[in-house]
């Protein structure tokens, strides 16, 4: 079986400006595959190579098993993207606008039952016949992520398709792409949001200046790359000098320690019991792929549940 999206040593340049050192990459079909990193990584260079809006420098690229370059049209027959972006034809409702993007791949009314799929799937069947500019900026969301699978593609690419929309639609469109994928479709995300990526992608890459810094499952990459913290409640109380290397977070006496091995939890208890500081609350937390994240391409300057990557 061919893979889905299959890169080969691919390099880019911008004039002395190197955005891809050598990717090599390949995501078989029926994947759910994240691909992280922060701004100036080169993940939009890469997802614009494999829609065509870029040739790579060096290297080749395809979508199932369809050269990027040298067989475009079926490349781009086989590939939905889903861009950063709210674009759109301000002329056409949301069903007129599906339409004529379908028709750009050949499909006519034939396509139509697809198309009542996705919009009831994204929530859009009761603003079908409302013109795109009338839409509010989560619809046009929607919308624009309809557009992208109106073709039916069998591999999707989602970059950063929840930034700033609200919770009801993040967890419609998870639902909705989380079938499509059941039903065999290839999807590619790329977000700010590490749990989203955590919870939806078997696979996760992260890339850094141009470069795959880390590739394997996400179960493998908590495993091997992020250590476990140790959450402390000192009721106010400042914690001990000796701990200050471990310390990734704290204030009003809530300290969270980063431990590269459980033997250090009974090193912090000592250090507190030769301080005469009392605990009034300890928690072990497991890793989660931020942690991974950071100490792979950089570091945090804060952390909540739902932390936003800087952009």
């Amino acid at each position: 079986m061919k893979p889905a999206i299959q890169f080969n040593r691919v390099h880019k340049h911008f004039g002395e400006l190197q955005a891809l050192n050598g990717i090599d990459l390949t995501i078989p079909q029926g994947e759910f595959f994240g691909l992280l990193g922060p701004n100036g990584a080169g993940k939009s260079t890469l997802i614009n190579i494999l829609a065509g809006l870029l040739k790579p420098t060096y290297g080749s690229a395809s979508v199932m098993g369809y050269d990027v370059v040298n067989d475009y049209q079926a490349a781009r027959m086989a590939l939905g993207v889903v861009p950063q972006e709210l674009v759109f034809d301000p002329f056409f409702n949301v069903r007129e606008m599906l339409r004529f993007q379908a028709g750009y791949f050949g499909r006519g009314r034939e396509n139509d039952a697809w198309v009542d799929e996705i919009l009831e799937g994204l929530g859009l069947t009761d603003k079908a016949h409302t013109n795109m500019r009338k839409l509010s900026g989560g619809m046009k969301r929607r919308a624009l992520i309809a557009q992208a699978l109106a073709h039916k593609p069998p591999v999707i690419v989602l970059d950063e398709p929840t930034a700033g929309v609200d919770v009801e639609l993040r967890q419609m469109l998870w639902e909705f792409i989380k079938k499509l994928n059941r039903e065999g479709h290839t999807i590619v995300l790329t977000t700010h949001y590490l749990q989203e990526a955590e919870t939806l992608c078997s696979r996760v890459a992260m890339m850094k200046q141009g470069e795959i810094v880390a590739l394997d499952s996400t179960a493998n990459l908590l495993n091997k790359y992020a250590g476990k913290n140790l959450r402390l409640d000192l009721g106010g109380a400042p914690l001990p000098a000796p701990l200050f290397s471990m310390l990734k977070s704290g204030e009003h006496g809530v300290y969270m320690l980063a431990l590269s091995h459980l033997s250090q939890v009974e090193f912090a208890l000592s250090e507190l019991r030769k301080a005469n500081v009392q605990i009034d609350d300890m928690q072990l937390i497991e890793p989660d792929l931020e942690d991974v994240f950071m100490s792979l391409v950089g570091s945090a300057s804060h952390r909540n549940t739902d932390s936003i990557l800087q952009s």
